[in-house]
């Protein structure tokens, strides 16, 4: 088609108009798109492509969507001096702080992107490219990558490009005001009907990235890590076949009355059992080729494979485990049934050398935990390395998110300075020559665990009769037991009178938290009631109200009702 004489001609989408515009003649030249329009399409074209590879990582490498995989880069690249102030102060755990961040500078770059491609799509098209390519070497450099994690962030790139050209295509359709108003036959220009399918369409590519993404995360949980859901039930089958054979020293069986009704389970399921870690995707490790090495300062190295672990004697331990970072009267404890192999006996066969005080152990992933050596070599501590826990109708090998298929599990430690899952190596070294993840960010040396107590029942703000109030809880002070537990009600500068509440029984050892039930005689009102343990040694929990950091809360803790 040749230009009007003496008009001059545009192309649009590589289609020649006279008079400068795709509507024809009584139009103006096309111009730049307004940057929020294409602003706008870059956030949907990195949606959809975000949305696609978090999708597509479910089919190919459940691990390793393009948003795990930078977030987990982000973790690793930052200085611990800057990831202890930020990273610590947001809690341990603070994964979805990390993606949600990763998530805001994503969107903020690629609507910014797409702002900067006015005139052409190139340069928001190339800037998602780039992005994309980050992911993909974000994906091949993870701890534990395989030959497909590559595969999602490669896509997402593919989709978000695509995408964004075609949205920047039909941005540059939307034509600009004319002079008159018409088109060469007398129509007005209905430039509103391609705004509204740029809108319309930009939309669907948002909203269908945020549906793929959001069903992905919710739906990765559900689905077993490749060949690790087969292997996990072959294992649980391997131990529940030891334990039948009667190869695996029973634990105590649960004393009548343990439980008490309106306090938390005394056995956690396996599907509430509390879970911390830095891990941004779980570690997806074949127990075929799992090994655990014991070097560092010892007089010879051992190496281990789970069929080594497995023909050692097998024991079960209850063991009450809890977050430091547990807030007073915080759900971040737990008690289950492990399975495990002593650590103390196979430790010592390495000959380590008495000057080495920290045994440093390290994750398939690449998080340590310092522990001291001499609590790991007592006997008497009861240290495991972990292969089952208790399950509905007998022990499973430990979930993928809990350590599949070997973890460390030390009575009386918190979990930052022992409790390493998928664990792969123990080094003998010194606290003075090595620091561990946490210790590097802030967090103090190992301690003991504190004493503490909780309230269960009644519920915060609940409403209950007045005479007789029931209040029931969990204590515990691991592996030192639970003396006595006090309740009483907040007058305003600490404590009335208190009552003593009667304790349930637990399984000998002390490494378990204990459960108790006290009555309270109360007239209608308000109160905060409050409650406080002893431990075994005859140690009163302290008052003093302290924050996780740098080493455990301290503090009683308090639950307000209302007496009617």
């Amino acid at each position: 088609m040749s230009p009007a004489p003496g008009g001059p001609a545009s192309t649009v989408d590589g289609r020649a108009f006279p008079d400068g515009g795709p509507a024809g003649r009584g139009t103006r030249p096309a111009r730049p798109a307004p940057p929020a329009r294409t602003a706008l399409a870059g956030l949907a074209a990195a949606a959809l492509g975000v949305g696609a590879g978090q999708a597509l990582a479910l089919l190919v490498a459940p691990a390793a969507g393009p948003v795990n995989a930078v977030a987990e880069q982000v973790v690793a690249l930052t200085p611990p001096a800057l990831a202890g102030a930020a990273t610590v102060g947001a809690g341990i755990g603070s994964r979805h702080t990390v993606v949600a961040g990763v998530l805001v500078v994503l969107a903020l770059a690629a609507a910014g992107l797409g702002a900067l491609s006015r005139r052409s799509p190139w340069p928001g098209a190339w800037g998602l490219a780039v992005l994309g390519l980050a992911g993909v070497v974000a994906a091949a450099t993870a701890s534990g990558a395989g030959q497909l994690d590559m595969v999602p962030a490669g896509a997402a790139a593919v989709v978000a490009v695509t995408v964004f050209r075609k949205l920047h295509a039909l941005a540059a359709r939307i034509p600009a005001p004319t002079a008159d108003g018409t088109l060469p036959d007398g129509r007005p220009v209905r430039s509103s009907l391609t705004r509204r399918r740029f809108l319309r369409t930009t939309a669907l590519a948002g909203a269908g990235g945020v549906v793929l993404g959001t069903g992905a995360t919710a739906a990765a949980p559900l689905l077993p890590s490749g060949r690790i859901g087969p292997a996990r039930e072959a294992l649980t089958a391997r131990i529940r076949t030891l334990a039948a054979q009667g190869r695996i020293a029973a634990a105590p069986a649960l004393p009548a009355g343990a439980q008490v009704p309106g306090a938390a389970a005394f056995t956690t399921a396996v599907d509430d059992f509390y879970r911390i870690d830095t891990a941004l995707r779980v570690p997806s490790v074949d127990p075929a080729s799992w090994s655990l090495r014991v070097h560092g300062r010892v007089g010879r190295e051992l190496t281990l494979t789970l069929d080594d672990l497995l023909a050692r004697p097998l024991v079960e331990r209850w063991v009450t485990m809890a977050c430091v970072s547990n807030e007073v009267g915080g759900d971040l404890v737990s008690t289950t049934r492990f399975t495990g192999v002593e650590l103390a006996p196979l430790l010592a066969a390495a000959e380590p050398d008495p000057a080495a005080d920290q045994a440093l152990s390290t994750s398939t992933d690449g998080w340590t935990a310092g522990s001291p050596s001499s609590l790991l070599l007592d006997p008497a501590r009861g240290a495991l390395l972990a292969v089952a826990m208790a399950g509905p109708d007998g022990p499973v090998a430990l979930p993928p998110e809990h350590g599949f298929p070997v973890r460390i599990v030390v009575p009386g430690l918190y979990g930052y300075v022992s409790a390493t899952k998928w664990v792969t190596d123990i080094e003998f070294t010194t606290f003075g020559a090595r620091a561990d993840y946490w210790r590097a960010r802030g967090w103090a040396p190992p301690g003991p665990m504190e004493t503490a107590a909780r309230i269960e029942s009644p519920a915060s703000y609940a409403s209950v009769p007045a005479g007789r109030v029931v209040v029931t809880g969990t204590a515990w002070a691991v592996p030192r037991g639970i003396r006595r537990v006090e309740v009483g009600v907040q007058d305003g500068g600490g404590s009335g009178s208190w009552v003593t509440a009667e304790l349930a029984p637990v399984p000998a050892g002390g490494a378990t938290w204990r459960q108790w039930r006290a009555e309270l005689e109360l007239p209608p009102g308000g109160y905060t009631l409050v409650c406080r343990a002893t431990d075994g040694d005859g140690v009163v929990q302290t008052a003093e109200r302290r924050s996780p950091l740098p080493g455990a809360a301290t503090g009683w803790p308090t639950r307000t009702v209302t007496v009617t």
